[in-house]
C-alpha cells in the first residue's frame, strides 16, 4: 500500500494528516509503527486516540493505544494483522512516507491520574494489551509516583513478545528513565503455548506466587500500597477485575481515582 501518489486530506476537522516514519513487523501477525506528530498534539502516556485509512465515503478508524511516552516526537502504535479487517488489512501494508488519520483528541483510564499513590504499580497485559505500558515506563513521572513498576506480558508464544530487548535490559537505551528504571523496573514475559523460562497466564502466576518473586513487599497483591492497570484480552480483564473487587480493590477514573483501573473504551 502507498498513499504517496495521492496526498490524503482530512474529512474533519477532528481529523489530521499525518506521514508513517517507520514501521517494524515482528512476526506475520504483529507489527508497529511510528508516525509524525502534529505540535499541537498532547497526551498523557497511556491514552488513545483514533487513527485510520479512507474507507468508502468516510474514513475507517479505530482506537489504538500510543506506545511513545507523552515526551516523544513521534507517535508510535502496536497492531495485530487481521488478513480480513477492515482497517488492519490495509494497515499492515503501510510503508514510511504514506499518510494515515489521526483524530485531535487522545483520551483514556490508562493513565496515572486515574490511580490513588501507592508504592508498586502493577501493569498486567496480554497481546497488544501491551502498548500504553510502552509509554508509561518510558515516562519519567510513574517513576516518581511509584517505588516500584512492575510489567508482566502474556501472549502465546516467544516471538510475540514485542519490544522485549529493550524491556529485558530495563531500557538501558532510554536517556529519561534507564537511571530511575534499571532500580525500580522489572519485566515479566510469560507464554502459554510453548516453553519458555516463564509459562502461563497472569491469574495463574499470581496464584503460584510467580508474578511477586524479586519483589520488594508482599507475595500477593495488598489493596493499601499496590495499583494495577490491566489491558489485553476482555477474559483476562474480566477475571482479574472481579478478583481485584473480591480482594477490596476499588476501580478507578479520571473523575475517581481508585485502586486499579482498566480502559472501558475497549471493554465494551
Amino acid at each position: 500500500m502507498s498513499n504517496r501518489s495521492t496526498a490524503l486530506v482530512a474529512p474533519s476537522a477532528a481529523l489530521s494528516v499525518e506521514e508513517v516514519r517507520a514501521v517494524r513487523h515482528w512476526n506475520d501477525h504483529l507489527f508497529s509503527f511510528s508516525i509524525t506528530r502534529p505540535a499541537s498534539f498532547r497526551f498523557r502516556s497511556g491514552e488513545f486516540v483514533m487513527i485510520g485509512l479512507p474507507g468508502d465515503g468516510r474514513p475507517l478508524l479505530r482506537a489504538y493505544s500510543i506506545a511513545s511516552p507523552a515526551y516523544a516526537d513521534e507517535l508510535e502504535f502496536l497492531s495485530i494483522k487481521v488478513p480480513d479487517g477492515p482497517l488492519t488489512s490495509r494497515l499492515q501494508a503501510i510503508q514510511p512516507g504514506d499518510q494515515i488519520f489521526l483524530g485531535r483528541k487522545p483520551t483514556g483510564t490508562l493513565v496515572a491520574d486515574a490511580l490513588v499513590p501507592g508504592n508498586r504499580l502493577f501493569l498486567l497485559s496480554t497481546g497488544t494489551g501491551l502498548a500504553p505500558f510502552l509509554s508509561l515506563v518510558r515516562d519519567p513521572d510513574i517513576y516518581d509516583r511509584f517505588g516500584q513498576i512492575i510489567l508482566v506480558h502474556c501472549v502465546r508464544s516467544a516471538r510475540d513478545l514485542a519490544f522485549r530487548a529493550a524491556l529485558e535490559s530495563q531500557l538501558a537505551d532510554d536517556p529519561l528513565v534507564q537511571d530511575q528504571a534499571l532500580l525500580q523496573f522489572s519485566y515479566l514475559p510469560t507464554v502459554t503455548r510453548e516453553p519458555f523460562h516463564t509459562t502461563g497466564r497472569i491469574p495463574a502466576l499470581i496464584e503460584s506466587g510467580r508474578l511477586f518473586d524479586g519483589l520488594a513487599g508482599p507475595h500477593a497483591f495488598d489493596p493499601a500500597a499496590d495499583r494495577i492497570m490491566l489491558c489485553g484480552s476482555m477474559d483476562m480483564i474480566r477475571d482479574l477485575a472481579g478478583r481485584l473487587d473480591g480482594m477490596g480493590f476499588a476501580e478507578g477514573s479520571n473523575a475517581k481515582p481508585g485502586e486499579y483501573v482498566i480502559e472501558r473504551a475497549f471493554a465494551g
